[in-house]
């Protein structure tokens, strides 16, 4: 593996801050990552990121097929110089933002379910679980590397503060565990924080079913949208429209006491509570 500096210099490509850019440096943590994501000839793989190809190549050494998507465009060429000179031919490459990325489409095409892999950019990690969480039906597991913070939050359990909206609405369809955890000084450049490796594995159904699903993701942001104040309150005070009484109603119904906040209320009481309200 040629070194991200020698090859961004060898094409005069400087990292991107806008992008988020940090390549990972160390062939063998590609490796690690891959062999402790299972990857076999059976899968179909998603590349969230290509990069430079730090993933993409023991990714297609192992997979059936590999869809490889990056965003910035000065990167194309030297990825299908990359990828030709391994003589690696089941990888297609896609020019795209990820999150307009047909990924129901890709299964089709592939025939079953996804696995998605990648070192997600920081600044839309976020948003790109959220994605991963409606295209699940098309995907079977994720295990993408993220910011070591931002990976203990979609981890934690309900009753400490990292236990937010993203985490209720993950553990709603999924298990999460930690993979490994990759220090700073294994990118170029260098990021101030460490990243963590975690797997996603989507439940086909889940395991609490909500009657309906989009309804509970808005009850989870309102409870979460104001979570200083207790439930009753926060509802309340949300885009739901509720008054104190039909939020103090709901939560009765539910068994939930109103005095409650919201992270404290695992998955299966916000389903119970958005089937009441």
């Amino acid at each position: 593996m040629t070194s991200p500096r020698t090859l961004l210099n060898e094409w005069q490509l400087p990292p991107k801050k806008s992008l988020g850019q940090n390549f990972l440096s160390d062939p063998s943590t590609a490796g690690m990552i891959v062999d402790r994501a299972k990857i076999g000839h059976k899968d179909a793989v998603l590349e969230i990121g290509a990069g430079l190809g730090a993933l993409t190549a023991p990714l297609a050494r192992r997979a059936g097929r590999v869809t490889a998507v990056e965003t910035d465009n000065r990167l194309i060429d030297l990825l299908k110089t990359e990828l030709r000179r391994r003589d690696l031919l089941n990888v297609e490459l896609i020019e795209a933002d990820i999150l307009k990325v047909d990924i129901a489409g890709i299964a089709r095409s592939a025939g079953r379910r996804l696995a998605v892999m990648g070192n997600l950019p920081y600044h839309i990690s976020s948003q790109i679980v959220v994605r991963l969480i409606a295209e699940r039906e098309s995907v079977d597991r994720a295990v993408v590397m993220i910011q070591r913070e931002m990976a203990q939050r979609l981890m934690a359990a309900p009753g400490g503060r990292d236990y937010g909206r993203l985490t209720a609405m993950l553990r709603y369809c999924a298990d999460i565990r930690s993979v490994a955890v990759v220090r700073a000084h294994r990118f170029y450049p260098r990021p101030k924080v460490d990243s963590e490796v975690v797997e996603i594995v989507f439940h086909h159904p889940p395991v609490h079913i909500a009657e309906d699903e989009a309804f509970l993701f808005k009850v989870i942001k309102a409870a979460f949208g104001q979570r200083r104040k207790t439930l009753k309150n926060a509802l309340a005070g949300s885009e739901l429209h509720l008054t104190p009484a039909q939020a103090q109603q709901a939560l009765k119904a539910a068994g939930i006491a109103p005095d409650r906040r919201a992270e404290t209320l695992s998955v299966e009481e916000f389903v119970t509570l958005s089937s009441c309200l």
